[in-house]
C-alpha cells in the first residue's frame, strides 16, 4: 500500500454535533481533504498546537507526553492512518528510542496533536483517502443543479443518521458535494461515512 502525505489545514466547529469537530488534513500532492471529527478537547490541544504563539499556563496531556518523551530520548518519527472502519480512523505512531523502531495504536487525534508537537509527518494509506478523501470539483457542476443540491442539503437532518437513510445514494452524493462546496467539512464527512456504509 502507498503512504500519502497529509497536512493539517485547520479546524472547524461541528453545527451538528455538540461539542465535536472537524479537523481537516489537506492531501500534500493532491486536491483531497480528509476531514475526521474529533472531540473538543483534542481540538483545543491541536489549535494550541498550531498556534505557536499560544502558550497554555500549564502543559497539556499532549505536551506533557511530548515532554517525557524528549526527556527519555524517544523521537516520533510519523503517524500513520492506516484504516477506517464504521466511520471512525485507526492510526499508529511510529517512535524511535536508541535505534529501535516501536508501533503504537493510538486515536488519530491524539497521534495529530503529537505530530505537531513533534513536527512528524503525517500519512494516510491510498486506501483510506480513497475510501475517505474528499475532491472539491465544483467546476464538474452546472448553475441548476447547484441549486437542487442547496434544496436537499438544506432540508437534510444531518445530526440524525436515520434521517439520512431516506435519501438515495446519488441524493447523498448530492449533498456531500454541497456541503464541500461551502466548506463544511464535518458535514462532508457525515454523508461521506452513511455513502461508506451502502
Amino acid at each position: 500500500m502507498k503512504l500519502i502525505k497529509l497536512a493539517v489545514k485547520g479546524i472547524s466547529y461541528s453545527h451538528s454535533q455538540n461539542g465535536a469537530y472537524a479537523l481537516i488534513l489537506d492531501e500534500v500532492e493532491g486536491a483531497r481533504k480528509l476531514p475526521i471529527v474529533i472531540g473538543a478537547f483534542e481540538a483545543q490541544s491541536i489549535a494550541i498546537a498550531i498556534e505557536e504563539e499560544i502558550s497554555p499556563p500549564r502543559p497539556l496531556t499532549h505536551d506533557l507526553f511530548k515532554t517525557f518523551a524528549d526527556r527519555y530520548q524517544i523521537v516520533l518519527k510519523e503517524v500513520i492512518i492506516y484504516k477506517l472502519i464504521d466511520g471512525v480512523f485507526y492510526s499508529h505512531i511510529i517512535y524511535e528510542q536508541n535505534d529501535e523502531e516501536q508501533v503504537f495504536e493510538a486515536r488519530t487525534s491524539d497521534a495529530i496533536a503529537l505530530a505537531i508537537r513533534s513536527y512528524a509527518p503525517i500519512y494516510a494509506y491510498d486506501t483510506v483517502m480513497d475510501k475517505a478523501g474528499i475532491i472539491l470539483s465544483g467546476d464538474q457542476i452546472n448553475h441548476e443543479e447547484e441549486e437542487d443540491d442547496d434544496d436537499l442539503y438544506e432540508h437534510s437532518i444531518i445530526d440524525d443518521e436515520n434521517g439520512l437513510k431516506k435519501y438515495s445514494l446519488d441524493e447523498l452524493n448530492k449533498m456531500m458535494q454541497s456541503a464541500i462546496e461551502s466548506e463544511d467539512y464535518e458535514k462532508a464527512a457525515l454523508l461521506r461515512d452513511e455513502i461508506t456504509k451502502r
